[in-house]
């Protein structure tokens, strides 16, 4: 994890290449969230299988070599103890990531993947646009968007309502807290090569992890409290969708 090479990646030319990877959904299997999760374990082949497969300097893998590092630390503590409920932990890690793949599926296949998402693919080839903002992209949609409905479907998997998952939820987030310093040390350029008037310095201080997973916490409770008044539900999931992917594009402008 020291290494900028341990984390990043852009978009095959060959689009059935990354829906054939282990763990792609296949045609017919429902929406993401649906069906029996595929389990911690064939999350990260699928992690793993991308990181072989994507370019290491695609905006992409630059994202899935963090969540593969993120997702690494989560399983090396579900068996020690260190979360309340480890099945609902694992349930709820599971059905976050396919969230991911979802999105990565349907890049592959020529579909629009959610607006959340949409600027990391565009944009994961684009030479002006640094390593770190693709790490920053990835994250800021996969929990300002994701994050809240992948507790939704987990609580509908185990018939439980939000508050049971929260102590957990929060036993996630500070892995990836603890991470976040050595993942940012990893991406950035030397000391030598920035200083506080730098463009990616003011960009990289300018997201939040904590309030992003504040704000998901706050939206999966909305949502969950909406779940019987459908249309307004749906309009509060497209417009977080839109907004999540607004700050996207914004940590994604190029700096060259």
């Amino acid at each position: 994890m020291t290494t900028t090479q341990r984390w990043g990646t852009p978009e095959r030319e060959d689009p059935e290449r990354e829906t054939r990877l282990p763990g792609a959904r296949q045609p017919g299997s429902g929406p993401p969230g649906s069906g029996p999760p595929v389990g911690v374990d064939e999350v990260l082949a699928r992690m793993r299988a991308l990181e072989a497969a994507l370019p290491a300097e695609d905006g992409v893998a630059v994202f899935n070599r963090v969540y593969l590092t993120v997702t690494e630390a989560v399983a090396g503590r579900l068996g020690d103890g260190a979360f309340a409920d480890p099945a609902a932990a694992g349930e709820l890690d599971v059905r976050f990531a396919r969230r991911y793949f979802a999105a990565v599926d349907a890049a592959a296949a020529g579909r629009r993947p959610p607006a959340c998402w949409r600027p990391l693919f565009q944009l994961r080839r684009h030479p002006g646009v640094h390593p770190l903002q693709f790490a920053l992209a990835g994250i800021n949609a996969h929990i300002g968007h994701d994050l809240a409905l992948a507790v939704l479907d987990t609580c509908r998997a185990l018939d439980c309502e939000p508050p049971a998952l929260e102590g957990d939820f929060d036993r996630i987030g500070a892995v990836l807290t603890g991470l976040e310093e050595r993942i940012r040390e990893s991406l950035m350029p030397g000391p030598d090569l920035l200083d506080i008037a730098d463009p990616l310095t003011h960009l990289a201080g300018s997201w939040s992890l904590e309030m992003a997973r504040d704000a998901a916490w706050a939206a999966a409770r909305m949502l969950w409290g909406a779940r019987r008044l459908p249309e307004v539900a749906e309009e509060f999931t497209e417009r977080l969708d839109a907004s999540v992917g607004l700050v996207g594009r914004c940590l994604l402008t190029p700096l060259n």
